[in-house]
């Protein structure tokens, strides 16, 4: 049973895992930092800096700060335009408002 478990929580944090900075700072990237530059990368059609970013953490852990980023943004948006998240987030995927 404690074998199951503890391939479990193993699996996780392989999920979870960073990799410290190229740039000798010792500090590792986390899920967020690499979802923020990784997103930005894509907008300014930077390919060769979003693979290096996308490196930085698990595919599972990228996915999830992207996902925490995109509702954040539209959140901020929302509230900005005095909106609500529905309407701005088909509004930017270029969707007919509902």
């Amino acid at each position: 049973m404690w074998d199951k478990v503890r391939k479990a929580g193993g699996r996780v944090a392989h999920a979870l895992r960073t990799e410290t900075k190229p740039d000798g700072d010792t500090r590792p990237h986390n899920l967020f930092e690499a979802a923020a530059v990784y997103v930005t990368a894509c907008a300014e059609d930077d390919q060769e800096r979003a693979d290096e970013a996308a490196g930085w953490v698990s595919p599972e852990a990228l996915s999830f700060g992207v996902n925490e980023l995109a509702c954040r943004a539209v959140i901020a948006l929302a509230r900005e335009r005095d909106e609500s998240p529905g309407t701005v987030a088909r509004e930017l995927l270029g969707l007919p408002t509902t």
